[in-house]
């Protein structure tokens, strides 16, 4: 009984299974091979870089369903995913050269361009308080003449 005749043979469990990952290993594994990106790769580097991608897109796609929710939407669409990223100060920065397409722009209006007597007023509630309006004594109904 030399060899394996079909029957018992194990099923096969993927390196992504084995790391507890969504993303495929063995294709970024084959990726990092075939890009050239140096001579040799080894086995950790393929898992690391999924456990990474799968990371990132874990917290995009959160803070871009967070956006749509504000939005009262439940799809999550170009928008949502630039308010997520320029509204995080880390993502922000990793991907500050990047453009998305129909993204739009953050809201943003400079104080400059905002209406005096809107300004002035907020300066004077900043400055003063309100104070509480004073009690007035109640007013005792006048005595009809008997």
């Amino acid at each position: 009984m030399a060899g394996r005749k079909g029957g018992d043979r194990k099923k096969s469990v993927t390196r992504s299974v084995k790391a507890g990952l969504q993303f495929p290993v063995g294709r970024i594994g084959r990726f990092l091979k075939k890009g050239r990106y140096a001579q040799r790769v080894g086995s950790g580097a393929p898992v690391y870089l999924a456990a990474v991608l799968e990371y990132l897109a874990a917290e995009v796609l959160e803070l871009a369903g967070n956006a749509a929710k504000d939005n009262k939407k439940s799809r999550i669409v170009p928008r949502h995913l630039l308010l997520a990223i320029r509204n995080d100060q880390e993502l922000g920065k990793l991907l500050a050269g990047v453009t998305i397409a129909h993204g739009g722009v953050l809201p943003n209006i400079n104080s400059v361009l905002l209406p005096k007597k809107a300004a002035e007023k907020a300066e004077k509630a900043e400055k003063s308080p309100k104070s509480p309006k004073k009690k007035t004594a109640a007013k005792t109904p006048k005595k009809t003449a008997e």
